[in-house]
C-alpha cells in the first residue's frame, strides 16, 4: 500500500476521509462519528487553536486529554496545522506535565476542562496559551466569524510529534519523530495486518505511549473505525472486544496475564477477532496459549520497538496451529526478524558482531536524536569495517545506529529478545542475567508471572524475585529453583503478589515494585554500597 506523497500524518486520515466521509472513524461511549464529521471537528478546533494563539498556527500543541473527542479532534487539528504535537497523560502528576510542557516549549496547551488541574498551566508560564474544552464545545457549531485555515503542507522532516521517556537522571527525555519516520511505520503495518474500511481497530494506549500512534494513523490510514474502550473495559478484554467485533486487538501482554488472574479469559469468544497484536514487553508463551484460546481463529503477532525507532522495528507471526510454535530458551515469543527496511547490528561487549548482544538499528524509522542533545552521547554508534565507535557528541548522521539497550539472541533464525542490559547484574561475582530466573521461575506449575530485581543486601546485590499464582513454602520453592539455575541464581527472597503492578502503560511496573521492596523493612537486610551493573560495549 502507498501513502500520502507528503508523508505527513495527517495526510493519512485526510485521504480517508475523502475516499470515505460517511464511514465510522471513531466510536467513543456508544457513540459513533464519522470521517466527515471528525475531520470537521478537526478543522474546528484548528480555527480555535490559531485564533488563541494570536491569529497564526503554533509551532508545537500540548495536548492534556484522555480518551475522548477532545483528545481525538485535538490531535487532529494540531496535525492539520502541521504543529508537533506533545501529549500530556492527565493521570500523570501536574508537576511533571509541566515539565514536560517546559522541554518541549508548548505554545499552545489544549487541555479537557476536567483534566486541568484547578491553578491551570499559564497563569505560573508554563504555557504561553491555554484552550481549555469538553467535549460538548468540540461538537458545537463554530461561531461564524471563526476563520478555518486551510491543511498546512507538513514536510516529511518536519518533527510530527514528540514523546516523552523516563530519563536515567529523572528528568523526562523528550524523543521528536518526524512524518517520514511515522509514515513509514504506517505504511507497512497497514499492509502487514490487512486493516482496511469496515475494520474494527482497539484503541488501549494512553497518548503518551507510542503505540496509540499505531491505534490512530494505522487505523484511520485505512479508513477503518477507532473503537474507544474505557479503563473498566479492559478488566474484561474479552467480553468487550466481543461486544464491539473488534478485528484488530494491540495491547501490552500484561493485560493478558490481568485478565487471566480475574478469570476473565473465558476461551473461544471472539470470533470476529483477526489479529492479536502484542507489544511493549516480553510476550510469554504462557500468555500467547491465553490469547490464542480466546479467539482461535486470529493470528498472533508479537512485536517490539522503542519509542526512538517509532512504535516498533521487528514484528514475528506465530503459526496458526500451537503445535508448530518454536521453542524457545526463555519460554517467550520471538520479536521475530528487524524489518527489512531498517538495518540492524547485534554487538556483543566488545563491539564485535555476534548471536547475542546488544541490538541497534538505523534507517528510515529511526529518531535523529533527542530534544536535549547531551543526550545523544553514548546512545549511538556507528560500525564500519569491524569498528565500532560509540557517539560521544557532534552530529548524528544515517550511518549512526541507535542502540537500543535490549539484549538479544539469534534463535532458530530470528531473534528473542532477552530483556534489558540493565537486567544484567554481578550478584556474588558472577554475571548475572535477570530474566534467566524469571524464566526459571515461571517454569514452576504453581507460578504465573515473575519479576526478578537486584536489590541492595548486606554482601552487595541480591536477587528478589515477586511472583503471582499460587503461595510457595520458601524452601521447596528455593530447592527447586536450584534445580533449574545455578545456586548464585537462586533468589535471596521470594515475595509472593496477587498481582503485579502496573504503569500508565499498562506494563509491570518494575520501579513501583523496587520502591515497595525497599520501603518493606521487614525482609530487607541493611543495605549496601550496589555492585554496578554489566553493560555491553562498555562506554567509560
Amino acid at each position: 500500500m502507498t501513502g500520502p506523497t507528503t508523508t505527513a500524518l495527517y495526510d493519512w486520515f485526510a485521504r480517508s476521509a475523502a475516499a470515505h466521509p460517511d464511514a465510522p472513524a471513531l466510536e467513543l461511549d456508544g457513540t459513533a462519528y464519522s470521517y466527515r464529521q471528525l475531520e470537521r471537528y478537526a478543522e474546528v478546533l484548528s480555527g480555535r487553536i490559531v485564533r488563541a494563539h494570536g491569529g497564526a498556527p503554533p509551532a508545537r500543541v500540548a495536548l492534556l486529554a484522555s480518551r475522548s473527542l477532545t483528545a481525538f479532534a485535538g490531535y487532529l487539528a494540531a496535525q492539520r496545522l502541521g504543529a508537533t504535537v506533545t501529549p500530556l497523560n492527565p493521570g500523570y502528576p501536574a508537576a511533571r506535565n509541566r515539565t514536560v510542557c517546559r522541554l518541549a516549549r508548548t505554545d499552545v496547551l489544549v487541555a479537557e476542562r476536567s483534566a486541568l488541574p484547578p491553578e491551570g498551566y499559564a497563569a505560573d508560564g508554563t504555557v504561553p496559551v491555554e484552550l481549555v474544552l469538553t467535549d460538548e464545545e468540540v461538537t458545537a457549531p463554530a461561531p461564524a466569524d471563526l476563520p478555518v485555515p486551510p491543511p498546512a503542507r507538513a514536510a516529511a522532516d518536519d518533527v510530527a510529534y514528540v514523546l516523552f521517556t523516563s530519563g536515567s537522571t529523572g528528568r523526562p527525555k523528550g524523543v521528536p519523530v518526524r512524518h517520514r519516520n511515522a509514515s513509514a511505520y504506517v505504511a507497512r503495518n497497514i499492509e502487514r495486518f490487512r486493516v482496511g474500511p469496515g475494520d474494527r481497530t482497539s484503541h488501549t494506549f494512553d497518548l503518551t505511549f507510542d503505540p496509540s500512534v499505531h491505534d490512530l494513523f494505522v487505523t484511520w490510514g485505512a479508513g477503518a473505525t477507532l473503537v474507544v474502550p474505557q479503563r473498566t473495559d479492559l478488566l474484561t478484554p474479552v467480553e468487550y472486544l466481543t461486544r464491539q467485533a473488534i478485528t484488530h486487538w494491540f495491547s501490552v501482554p500484561s493485560l493478558v496475564s490481568v485478565s487471566a488472574a480475574l478469570g476473565n479469559l473465558p476461551a473461544g469468544q471472539a470470533p470476529a477477532l483477526r489479529h492479536g497484536v502484542f507489544i511493549g514487553e516480553q510476550l510469554t508463551y504462557r500468555q500467547a496459549r491465553a490469547w490464542h484460546d480466546v479467539a482461535p481463529g486470529a493470528v498472533i503477532d508479537n512485536v517490539y520497538g522503542p519509542t526512538e525507532l517509532t512504535v516498533a522495528c521487528t514484528a514475528y507471526r506465530l503459526p496458526r496451529d500451537p503445535q508448530q510454535w518454536p521453542a524457545t530458551s526463555n519460554d517467550t515469543v520471538p520479536i521475530g526478524p528487524v524489518y527489512d527496511t531498517l538495518d540492524h547490528l547485534v554487538l556483543d561487549e566488545d563491539g564485535h558482531p555476534a548471536d547475542e548482544g546488544e541490538l541497534c538499528v538505523r534507517g528510515v524509522q529511526r529518531f535523529d536524536g533527542y530534544l536535549d542533545p547531551d543526550d545523544d552521547n553514548e546512545r549511538f554508534l556507528t560500525h564500519e569495517d569491524g569498528r565500532t565507535e560509540i557517539h560521544r557528541g557532534g552530529p548524528l548522521t544515517d550511518a549512526h545506529y541507535y542502540r537500543t539497550g535490549d539484549r538479544v539472541r539469534r534463535e532458530q533464525g530470528t531473534l528473542l529478545h532477552l530483556g534489558r542490559l540493565d537486567n544484567q547484574v554481578k550478584l556474588r561475582g558472577y554475571r548475572v542475567e535477570l530474566g534467566e530466573i524469571e524464566t526459571a521461575l515461571r517454569r514452576h506449575p504453581a507460578v504465573e508471572e515473575a519479576v526478578v530485581l537486584a536489590l541492595p543486601g548486606t554482601n552487595g546485590l541480591e536477587a528478589v524475585a515477586c511472583y503471582t499464582g499460587e503461595p510457595l513454602e520458601r524452601a521447596a520453592a528455593r530447592g527447586w529453583l536450584r534445580a533449574h539455575v545455578p545456586p548464585h541464581m537462586v533468589p535471596r527472597r521470594l515475595v509472593h503478589l496477587e498481582r503485579l503492578p502496573l504503569n500508565p502503560n499498562g506494563k509491570i511496573d518494575r520501579p513501583a515494585l523496587r520502591r515497595d521492596l525497599t520501603a518493606d523493612p521487614t525482609p530487607t537486610p541493611a543495605p549496601a554500597p550496589a555492585a554496578a551493573p554489566t553493560r555491553l560495549l562498555p562506554v567509560g
